[in-house]
């Protein structure tokens, strides 16, 4: 029977976690976070559903979000989550054990590379590959990594921003830092509660900045009203908020990626820049989505910046692209049987 063994790849994110199956695309797409009640210690929910109890659970509910930055935070939670997902994934094939390959962030360290390695092994995988993101994000965006070739690629997720210059299937110079969706969410919390008094939730300042978030000042300005809790009299209250306030609210943050892109450009050799300049920087990620990114990037860096198609799904795609042509892509993997 060994000549069906399911493939699968995994996009183990800060934020989401999304699983793809060669033929079939993404299959799953859902919050890395899971629901552990206090007193057994039992895993009560995963992904979607644990979601839903965050902010809102009894104490002796937590909701627990296993990677952070990027990487493994809590090592028991990540496995169970793996399992999760798997066994999820392969419904009915699930008397196979799949093989797997997991997205890391570029800054990864060996430590951190085995542990998802023997998070996904535990977790059922018959063998498992790491790849590290913008690669992953530059095949899902079709980008040709095997070409002599300087491409930038720019992955922003939840926990870490990834900046990677690309050529000749491997990585010339990178850096990652963790700056991302969750740090933007903080900033926005941060400025609400320091302008109106008001405390709002992650999930509501996550809905800000899909709803009227913007990388730059706009002129005509977009509003929408948020509910939450008055620090003073503890009661709730809602108020208006506008585009341009929130570009204030996130313009350190906004900094720091930018900074990162400006540090990998600096240390790109001439001849791979002059190739940047023609191609411009390729954007991934669900945080790339923020209105008017790419406009910033070429504003601060002169260099065109444009979307991935699906940036929230390029990591995922990769790993299925790499998962059929491993042999092709042997030298940026790394495997463990």
């Amino acid at each position: 029977m060994g000549f069906f063994t399911p493939k699968l790849g995994i996009d183990l994110g800060t934020a989401n976690t999304l699983v793809f199956a060669p033929g079939r695309g993404v299959i799953l797409n859902e919050p890395s976070v899971v629901a552990v009640s206090e007193q057994d210690n039992k895993i009560l929910a995963v992904g979607n559903e644990a979601k839903e109890m965050i902010g809102r659970t009894p104490e002796s509910i937590v909701a627990y979000r296993p990677m952070r930055d990027g990487v493994i935070a809590d090592y028991r939670v990540t496995e169970a989550m793996l399992s999760y997902y798997f066994s999820k994934a392969l419904g009915k094939w699930n008397i196979w054990k799949p093989e797997v390959m997991v997205s890391v962030p570029a800054g990864v360290t060996s430590t951190e590379r085995r542990a998802v390695i023997e998070a996904a092994i535990k977790a059922g995988a018959k063998n498992a590959y790491v790849v590290k993101e913008p690669i992953l994000a530059a095949i899902g965006a079709g980008i040709p990594i095997h070409e002599a070739q300087g491409h930038m690629v720019v992955d922003i997720g939840g926990g870490t921003t990834d900046v990677a210059v690309i050529s000749l299937g491997g990585i010339v110079a990178s850096t990652s830092v963790k700056v991302a969706g969750n740090k933007i969410d903080q900033a926005i919390i941060d400025y609400i509660k320091k302008t109106f008094n008001l405390a709002i939730g992650d999930k509501t300042a996550e809905q800000i900045k899909i709803k009227v978030g913007s990388a730059v000042f706009l002129e005509e300005e977009l509003e929408m009203i948020i509910k939450g809790r008055d620090y003073l009299t503890g009661l709730p209250r809602s108020t208006s908020i506008k585009t341009n306030e929130i570009v204030k609210a996130i313009s350190r943050e906004l900094r720091e990626m930018i900074k990162a892109i400006k540090d990998v450009l600096q240390e790109t050799p001439p001849e791979l820049a002059a190739d940047i300049i023609d191609h411009g920087i390729t954007m991934t990620g669900g945080s790339s989505m923020l209105r008017n990114l790419p406009e910033l990037v070429y504003r601060r860096t002169g260099v065109k910046a444009q979307l991935a198609k699906d940036p929230l799904y390029c990591v995922a795609k990769g790993t299925g692209i790499a998962l059929n042509h491993l042999d092709t892509y042997k030298k940026t993997i790394i495997t463990k049987r």
